[in-house]
């Protein structure tokens, strides 16, 4: 099985910055794409930003220029550097990827998993 595990979020004023990371571990033959989604009170769950095996990256255009998402392939870890945070980017943010592993018989199978979540709250 495998997981994710959330670090970072917390409290920060408005125009403040903030990182979060993510952590893939278990049986992992390799990961297609990471990202991180968000879901604030009363909203449904939105992407913000994921990166893809191949680098590629794509954001919510409400972060575009302000939010930052890279990935170590090497440590199956994503990361999601917050700039100019505002007070609307208060939300629980989720973890998720896709991943591929090994099935009993060899073949690929592929997972979706997604993190227990961490609070970013941007006070004004």
């Amino acid at each position: 099985q495998a997981r994710l595990v959330e670090s970072g979020g917390g409290l920060v004023q408005t125009g403040g910055s903030l990182s979060v990371s993510c952590a893939a571990s278990g049986s992992i033959f390799s990961i297609n794409a990471m990202g991180w989604y968000r879901q604030a009170p009363g909203k449904q769950r939105e992407l913000v930003a994921e990166i893809f095996r191949g680098g590629n990256t794509n954001y919510a255009d409400s972060v575009k220029g302000r939010f930052t998402i890279s990935r170590d392939s090497a440590k199956n870890t994503v990361y999601l550097q917050m700039n100019n945070l505002a007070p609307e980017d208060t939300a629980v943010y989720y973890c998720h990827a896709n991943i591929i592993y090994k099935g009993s018989d060899y073949e690929n199978r592929y997972l979706e998993v997604w993190g227990q979540g961490t609070l970013v709250t941007v006070s004004s």
